[in-house]
């Protein structure tokens, strides 16, 4: 959700703006703009609503911005409707900013700050910021790190800005609160982001900027300082991945990309947590007496998260016999849990940086509780927050919708739910007939992605529905959920998910003739009732993909439309029926027209509330 990218060193920062701003897309964005300091030592701004491509357009491509030293801002709107007036950076006298985050308080400050002779162009509460800053850099004796110390603690809300000050040359202040912010360490420039995909492409060493701190970037040289202006020594951390890995490497879509990577991703997360015969977890700052410990689990995410918290609330109680509650952060957060001592707090986040997550996790360490985050970026708020954490180890997800990050993080379950069945001797079978068939997974989930021909060719007999179904029980209504709501994301078909022993209650009266209906029964035990619940949908017209094990003879009067997957250990279907789901939502969504990587409307990181 929005995107910060800056630059100072020895070379035209306006191309390395434009190049992380593009790299930023994928995060979701209405307009994109650039601030720099020209050949004149003054700031020149040039932004526009719509595409990065119509940003570039505005720039004069006979007299181009040549500058050492600049920001830049991809907007998803939040104050304000999209436009080039609201779009970023924005300036208040002698500031120029970029600005991620929700400002709460930002009318009454700015109803102060007009009593104080300042004048708005814009709805945003960016540009209050602006001011803001501006007025105590007045006040100040025009240093910087006063103004930005007391417009921090006049501000209610999130941000993370890179500001530029008129009379301090080639130089970027940046600052953070629940927004996250890195500077990335060149040979002798420098970079502020959001997100390493802005510079990864021109280096991979990095600082994260934590709350309280102001970073300092200049020509030659970085400086992390409290507010106090304290000098504070920073580590320089090291991305494990490159530029090559946040590309399309011949793929049209990065989704497309992604869900081919998934047996890879899969097979990364836990080789070196499972063998054969054994699961070998370790969690860092937990060991097997706190963990046989926890009587209770709350798994807290959003989105696909959830999904596939549900996924591993099932598995846990499956095999561990561990009740687990699964809520959404944003309810979660605000619904005064019962948290007890010995219970556990498991946050699902790919970024690491979701707002309502984040929040959730701050919620039960205020409780005392003891809290678990499973992410895939190393260094993210939230995985420095927690006191544990499961890496998900997927390297870069680019596109906004989620595929490889559900296929992980159902993966990092399924490894925890194995580690708490061993210690509590919970498993009906032997633990390692579980962990030989989890290590099979990536192996079984590469056969899956042979179908991606057949399911475009089902794809063509319902991209042009306007609503459709995705019916379930037990496990597989939790994959359900799931593909509905790639389905929807993707393709803006009306989706819904059911569980299909629930239809007679209320929703089979929305099937009606040809209605669409994806019905996935991959569980023995409850494969016979779900196709009578099809047989149901059927009588009323409904048109049915069914998806169930391979072992199936499917009697034609009930589907010609059929995917099947490899009957393994019901419990471990997930893994292998989610594939056709995400292939079938890419290729409707694909077939439509739709920006598979961008849906409208949404971002990646979910960084405001």
């Amino acid at each position: 959700m929005c995107g910060i990218i800056g630059y100072v060193g020895k070379n035209n920062c306006t191309e390395y703006i434009l190049d992380g701003l593009k790299h930023l897309q994928y995060r979701g964005y209405d307009s994109s703009g650039i601030a720099i300091f020209n050949s004149e030592n003054k700031i020149k701004i040039v932004k526009k609503c719509g595409k990065i491509n119509d940003l570039i357009n505005c720039i004069d491509s006979s007299l181009p911005l040549k500058s050492f030293c600049g920001i830049g801002h991809t907007r998803w709107a939040t104050h304000g409707q999209p436009s080039d007036t609201n779009a970023h950076p924005h300036e208040q006298n002698n500031v120029t900013l970029v600005h991620n985050g929700i400002i709460e308080n930002y009318e009454e400050l700015k109803k102060l700050l007009k009593n104080k002779g300042y004048k708005f162009k814009t709805q945003t509460d960016t540009e209050v910021l602006a001011a803001v800053i501006d007025y105590f850099y007045e006040n100040s004796a025009s240093d910087p790190i006063k103004a930005i110390k007391k417009a921090a603690e006049t501000l209610n809300g999130s941000y993370a800005v890179g500001v530029m000050f008129k009379n301090i040359k080639n130089t970027i202040y940046a600052t953070r609160k629940d927004s996250p912010l890195l500077i990335g360490v060149g040979d002798n420039e420098y970079f502020l982001a959001s997100d390493i995909t802005a510079f990864i492409k021109y280096t991979n060493k990095y600082i994260v900027l934590e709350q309280g701190e102001i970073a300092i970037l200049k020509e030659d040289s970085v400086k992390i300082v409290n507010f106090n202006g304290d000098l504070i020594l920073k580590n320089i951390l090291t991305a494990n991945w490159n530029i090559s890995a946040a590309e399309k490497n011949g793929f049209p879509h990065f989704m497309l990309k992604e869900i081919f990577e998934q047996p890879e991703a899969i097979k990364n997360c836990i080789n070196s947590r499972v063998t054969d015969c054994d699961v070998t977890l370790e969690i860092e700052n937990i060991n097997d007496e706190i963990l046989k410990s926890f009587k209770k689990i709350y798994i807290v995410a959003c989105g696909t998260a959830m999904h596939a918290g549900l996924i591993g609330k099932y598995v846990i109680e499956k095999l561990a016999r561990i009740p687990v509650t699964v809520d959404i952060a944003s309810e979660f957060r605000y619904k005064n849990p019962i948290l007890k001592k010995d219970n556990l707090v498991i946050v699902i986040s790919q970024s690491g940086e979701t707002a309502d997550s984040l929040a959730s996790l701050q919620l039960a360490k205020k409780n005392n509780i003891f809290t678990l985050a499973i992410v895939n970026v190393v260094g993210s708020s939230i995985a420095r927050l927690a006191d544990s954490v499961i890496y998900t180890w997927a390297g870069p997800e680019i596109s906004v919708a989620s595929t490889k990050a559900f296929s992980v993080q159902m993966a990092a379950l399924y490894t925890l739910a194995l580690k708490l069945c061993k210690l509590k001797n919970t498993a009906k079978h032997n633990i390692s007939n579980y962990c030989k068939a989890l290590k099979q997974v990536p192996q079984v989930a590469e056969r899956m992605l042979k179908l991606n021909n057949k399911i475009l060719d089902i794809a063509k007999l319902f991209y042009k529905s306007k609503n459709m179904f995705f019916i379930g029980r037990g496990i597989d209504y939790y994959l359900a959920l799931e593909g509905s709501l790639k389905l929807k994301e993707l393709s803006y078909i009306h989706s819904e998910a059911y569980a299909a022993g629930d239809l007679k209650h209320g929703s089979i009266a929305l099937i009606e003739n040809n209605t669409p209906i994806v019905a996935i029964a991959t569980q023995e035990s409850l494969y016979a009732k779900t196709i009578n619940n099809v047989k149901e949908a059927l009588a009323r017209g409904a048109k049915i993909l069914l998806i169930c094990n391979d072992e199936k003879n499917i009697d034609k009067d009930l589907t010609d439309i059929v995917i099947k997957i490899p009957k393994k250990l019901d419990i471990f279907a997930p893994f292998y029926a989610i594939i056709p789901m995400q292939l079938f939502a890419y290729n409707v969504a694909n077939l439509k027209g739709c920006n598979v990587d961008e849906p409208r409307n949404l971002a990646k990181s979910v960084t405001v509330e």
